[in-house]
């Protein structure tokens, strides 16, 4: 749920929010105004937000965390693709279908980015030439870094961010191209 949306609903201004929660003002207007991500905060930032609104931390966050667990079971349904069908026949696949193009026409662009890295992956991995109608889409990158949910899950529950900064040191270079951490594509279940 929007949290402006909810201000309005409860009749709570973003001063009031702040005083009442113990969140700084700074924090609630970069929150309400759209600077900083509510699923980027901390645990305790959102639970005294939550707990001030009286909503839940889940229904507070649940659009973003959605939208991240739409591309969480991309990622492994593509993985789980590899794996099923192999690397040479992915890479077939790919490329004869046009997903990857579709995706980005219908600006799906982590889910276009991680196809791409995945097929310039397997083709490193294969000794394959990579193909050349995608090298406009290799320029780009996206905004942010998004690392694995689990992570993220992990980082946030030790207060401690070592877990991502490995993860970024050691992430396939594929896909750090375009921003997207991922170390581990072939050990799916």
């Amino acid at each position: 749920m929007d949290i402006n949306e909810l201000l309005k609903q409860k009749k709570i201004t973003k001063y009031r929010l702040s005083k009442s929660s113990g969140v700084p003002q700074a924090t609630v207007s970069d929150i309400c105004g759209g600077k900083t991500k509510i699923d980027k905060c901390s645990a305790d930032t959102i639970y005294k937000l939550a707990k001030t609104l009286d909503v839940t931390m889940e229904s507070l966050i649940g659009d973003a965390m959605e939208h991240r667990a739409e591309f969480e079971t991309f990622k492994s349904n593509v993985c789980h693709l590899v794996k099923n069908m192999g690397d040479i026949n992915f890479i077939i696949e790919m490329l004869e279908s046009n997903k990857i193009k579709s995706l980005h026409r219908i600006k799906r662009y982590p889910e276009c980015l991680y196809l791409l890295a995945m097929v310039d992956y397997l083709c490193r991995e294969n000794g394959l030439p990579v193909c050349t109608e995608y090298d406009d889409l290799r320029k780009t990158r996206l905004k942010k870094i998004i690392f694995p949910a689990s992570i993220v899950a992990a980082s946030a529950a030790k207060k401690n961010d070592k877990m991502m900064k490995d993860c970024l040191i050691n992430s396939i270079p594929e896909f750090i191209r375009f921003n997207i951490v991922e170390n581990e594509v072939r050990n799916v279940y």
